[in-house]
């Protein structure tokens, strides 16, 4: 997959079929609009294109507006590259851009700089100057501008339409499985190993506390999760167990993010980690007693290691 940003400097590029979206988790719904792209394309002998931005629009539209997203800019283009899509242009966001009509991004954009013959449009997507023109108005803009515009279907799993939205809705609930399944694969967040209470070295479960406020990503509901974690700098996965919530028994009132490797003792401070939910094991609890807290992480780590055993034979 080639990435193409728009310059002051013309770029001569070949006639594509294209589709336009922020495409945050390039989940499973928008990877059925994808194939679609690149089936055209092929068939049509033109080169297929994603179109996307380098920051949520309306992180421009709104000042205050702070997204919880699914992945991040350089997970979002690795999570495209593994889509069979030639193309993807890169759209610097800014309020310059959200002043274009939806015509006037079509003429300017997508036909004089992208060079789009033909765009698929999601059946959920609008753009342009506040979203209110929609694809009756797409249609007829393509016709005066040489682009032919198709909508899609919406990718249907379980009688649910897949979107962004429903993904953070099963997030928010701790509903892992299904965001993974609507995902079509583990939802991951990115964190840095930063300094804890060393609490949990002191009951034998050292975990990597993680801040994850540089990469805005969205944060699982609370509760205790089977993951898999590795170094950004490392390809090899490892079983974890993961706490996400105020640490009840301790007295706390902060959301902090604990992530217990096991069989492992290293030196990971400032280093990315990468952590991808699996399973959510149980909801977080407040015990009476360390010894108490001590025995069930016993047994949360034992029932983390009995899940992977299960995975691996099935």
């Amino acid at each position: 997959m080639k990435t193409i940003y728009l310059s002051d400097e013309s770029t001569e590029l070949k006639p594509c079929v294209a589709t336009i979206g922020f495409f945050d988790g390039v989940h499973r719904g928008h990877q059925f609009l994808i194939k679609h792209v690149v089936e055209e394309a092929r068939a049509s002998g033109m080169e297929s294109m994603v179109i996307t931005f380098d920051r949520h629009p309306r992180q421009v539209l709104h000042s205050d507006y702070i997204p919880l997203l699914l992945s991040t800019p350089d997970s979002k283009r690795l999570l495209l590259s593994k889509t069979e899509i030639d193309n993807c242009a890169m759209l610097h966001f800014d309020e310059q851009m959200a002043q274009l009509s939806a015509h006037d991004f079509m003429e300017q954009i997508l036909r004089d700089r992208l060079n789009v013959k033909k765009l698929f449009i999601g059946y959920d997507n609008r753009f342009g100057h506040n979203r209110t023109e929609g694809f009756d108005d797409y249609v007829r803009y393509g016709r005066e501008l040489g682009i032919e515009v198709v909508s899609t279907q919406s990718f249907v799993l379980n009688g649910i339409n897949v979107s962004s939205s429903v993904i953070r809705k099963y997030i928010a609930n701790g509903e892992i499985e299904m965001a993974n399944q609507c995902l079509g694969y583990p939802y991951t967040i990115y964190g840095t190993v930063v300094d804890g209470m060393q609490e949990g070295r002191k009951l034998g479960f050292p975990t990597a506390n993680l801040d994850t406020s540089e990469y805005g990503q969205m944060i699982p509901a609370p509760g205790v999760y089977a993951v898999k974690a590795r170094l950004q700098q490392s390809m090899e996965m490892k079983r974890a167990m993961m706490n996400i919530g105020t640490r009840p028994t301790f007295g706390g009132d902060k959301l902090s993010l604990e992530t217990h490797i096991l069989n492992f003792d290293g030196d990971i401070y400032g280093k990315t980690l990468l952590v991808s939910f699996m399973h959510r094991m149980r909801e977080e609890q407040k015990f009476d007693h360390v010894a108490d807290l001590i025995h069930q992480l016993q047994i949360d780590e034992k029932m983390v290691d009995e899940q992977f055993d299960k995975e691996r034979e099935d």
